[in-house]
């Protein structure tokens, strides 16, 4: 048997390769076929099935495009309606691969569909189950994302509460658990780092494993849920109904756009996303342009604080046009009409250039006067860390629904924890006519070191 973990970093998603005797499987597979390709030509395998924990909403899955370059089957569990082939299993059926048997576990709360796989060696002993969104290591999946008129977030939270405490937790202790994802995604309030566990170890260590009522249950997994990213939506609907494959949003989307073309896109309603680090936009960019770095969670932010509607010309350096734009498409944003690369074109053309002012955290008190407003963008959840007195806080994801809080004739500071989002959130009131704006370079950490005086 050969296990082995494909991590997504800029998704913290985690989708997997078990093999045995020459088959594989592949559980949750991200839009890019080509590591899942090499793994099974390198391993010498054919791919048997590819087995779907539920129909994801925070990226766009492989499974379609997988399927039809190596002929497996796709597996979802029951309730799943696609409008693709597929199979939907049913509770406790099993598939086998190799001398290994995968027997579904059917698991309804952060979905109706969310199904785990449970693993079982050759000898019928237990050794690991794949849990999908439905328990990752010390949280378990939100049940707000499913709703609908005849189910509620409370109703999903219930069938949650009875999915781990009926099924996962009746499992051996020494099971593996495999998550689906791991800190950072959107998917669970509070994800550890640790991108795999033991059930007895989340017995011990995962607050919503430990011993109480379905009602006591339901209160503190649904309390403190951030809304949910704007495109969860439109991926849930691609994963059901199916997409285009990557090749087709490549080359649509690899356009070299003149400045004469991007300022003509514009006008017509066309955002730039500039996907340059920090410090280098800040120093020259199209006016309007909303940046966020090619770094890190890149693509959910892109997705957080963007309408995947929304027609995008992506501006990054020379040669990475192709990685942003396959970045972008998993999940789900292909309506990219095109790119230039840093802004060599419009310089030349002599077009209008903005910048953000940036200071150093113990520049702050120097900055600071009668109109000054301090905005700290960080989660809610941070502020625990502490933050600068009278400082106001909007988080990031929240910052375009509450404008009003905040005045055009404001001397805005703003920071974050360590200075990625806060050139976001300046880049976003600069496009919506913020002219006075200075971004904290290294955010709460750097000023937490430099001025004591100013933290609570």
């Amino acid at each position: 048997m050969y296990i082995e973990q494909i991590y997504t970093s800029c998704l913290a998603q985690a989708s997997y390769y078990i093999e045995s005797e020459g088959e594989a499987v592949i559980i949750d597979p991200i839009r890019d076929s080509e590591p899942y390709l090499s793994l099974l030509k390198n391993r010498n395998a054919n791919l048997k099935y590819i087995l779907e924990t539920h129909f994801h909403a925070d990226f766009v899955s492989g499974h379609l495009e997988l399927a039809t370059l190596t002929n497996a089957q796709i597996v979802f569990g029951p309730n799943a309606n696609t409008s693709y082939k597929c199979i939907v299993a049913d509770d406790q059926e099993e598939f086998r691969v190799g001398e290994l048997v995968f027997r579904v576990l059917h698991t309804p709360g952060h979905t109706m569909e969310s199904t785990c796989y449970l693993l079982l060696s050759r000898e019928n002993i237990e050794k690991a189950v794949f849990t999908g969104d439905t328990l990752f290591v010390g949280e378990v999946g939100r049940p707000d994302l499913a709703v609908n008129p005849n189910l509620t977030s409370t109703d999903l939270a219930k069938k949650l509460y009875q999915s781990i405490h009926n099924i996962l937790m009746k499992l051996p202790d020494n099971v593996v658990v495999y998550p689906g994802h791991g800190a950072g995604s959107a998917c669970g309030k509070n994800i550890s780092k640790e991108r795999e566990s033991t059930i007895g170890m989340q017995k011990k260590c995962n607050y919503a494993l430990q011993s109480m009522s379905e009602e006591k249950f339901v209160k503190i997994v649904l309390d403190g849920i951030s809304p949910a990213p704007i495109y969860f939506t439109h991926d849930v609907n691609l994963n059901k109904n199916g997409y285009q494959s990557v090749s087709d949003t490549l080359s649509k989307s690899l356009n070299h756009l003149s400045s004469k073309q991007i300022s003509s896109a514009i006008e017509n309603g066309a955002m730039m996303l500039d996907v340059r680090l920090p410090n280098d936009f800040e120093k020259g960019f199209i006016p309007g342009s909303i940046n966020v770095g090619k770094t890190g969670m890149f693509a959910p932010w892109v997705g957080t604080i963007i309408s995947p509607e929304k027609k995008l010309i992506i501006v990054c350096n020379s040669g990475e046009q192709e990685e942003v734009v396959s970045r972008l498409a998993r999940i789900g944003y292909e309506n990219i009409i095109g790119y230039i690369n840093a802004l060599d074109d419009w310089k030349i053309d002599k077009q209008e250039i903005d910048i953000i002012e940036s200071i150093h955290a113990s520049e702050i008190l120097s900055h600071v006067n009668d109109t000054s407003v301090i905005l700290d963008v960080r989660k809610r959840i941070e502020l625990e860390l502490g933050f600068v007195k009278n400082a106001i806080n909007i988080p990031l994801d929240k910052l375009k629904d509450n404008l009003n809080e905040i005045k055009k004739t404001d001397n805005l500071l703003i920071y974050c924890a360590g200075g990625y989002r806060s050139m976001i959130a300046s880049s976003i009131l600069k496009s919506k006519g913020y002219q006075n704006i200075k971004n904290i370079y290294g955010g709460f950490n750097a000023i937490s070191k430099n001025i004591d005086s100013c933290i609570i």
